[in-house]
């Protein structure tokens, strides 16, 4: 196993239905996650307001 470089530390709050705040740590404000197009659909919810999934920073994260 490689050397362990950074540990992120992060806090998650719920705010309604699909809305969560991430508190990432260095970040002055929260990233807002939520869902939105075929997410929304597969869950089978709708939103007030559609904002990226944490899906979608994992995907952008990995595909550079």
């Amino acid at each position: 196993m490689g050397e362990l470089i950074h540990t992120s530390h992060i806090r998650l709050e719920k705010i309604k239905g699909p809305i969560r705040h991430a508190y990432i740590e260095n970040f002055k404000e929260p990233v807002r996650y939520g869902v939105h197009g075929a997410i929304k659909k597969f869950y089978g919810v709708e939103p007030e307001e559609e904002v990226p999934a944490t899906l979608d920073h994992m995907i952008a994260a990995i595909g550079g």
